[in-house]
């Protein structure tokens, strides 16, 4: 039984789709982990943020709010957008900018407590750094 070539190519097209398509799925599946959407003290205040679920909190490390654990390597912090706060705690090596009064970026996840759980923290070089949503409200006023 002898393939024509016609069938031969639709045969072909049909694996090369099939392919893409299972490389996409694959790639959906391994990244969506990594998703961060990016959220402030008031989106989490407001209800708008998902225990759970992968983001990134960012605000101002309030004055104050800092406490290293005598582990010496977990601490807790609030961070505020000027409206809300969320309490904030971290397990790692703080970048060397990273103090109160300065702006953050903390990825991890929020608890259903409140509490939001970073597995990193962000500082930018920058010290007078704020979130962009931040600096639309600041703008604003």
């Amino acid at each position: 039984m002898m393939v024509r070539p016609k069938h031969q190519r639709l045969v072909l097209v049909t694996l090369a789709v099939a392919a893409v398509l299972g490389a996409v799925l694959l790639a959906m599946w391994g990244l969506q982990d990594r998703a961060a959407y990016f959220v402030t003290p008031s989106d989490i205040a407001a209800g708008k943020a998902e225990p759970d679920t992968a983001m990134r909190l960012g605000g101002m490390v309030v004055e104050g709010s800092l406490v290293r654990e005598r582990d010496g390597v977990s601490i807790r912090f609030d961070v505020s957008d000027g409206k809300a706060v969320t309490p904030v705690a971290y397990r790692g090596i703080t970048p060397d900018l990273f103090r109160e009064g300065s702006g953050v970026v903390a990825e991890g996840r929020l608890q259903p407590s409140g509490l939001f759980v970073a597995d990193h923290i962000l500082a930018k070089h920058d010290e007078r750094y704020m979130p962009p949503q931040m600096a639309n409200e600041v703008a604003a006023r």
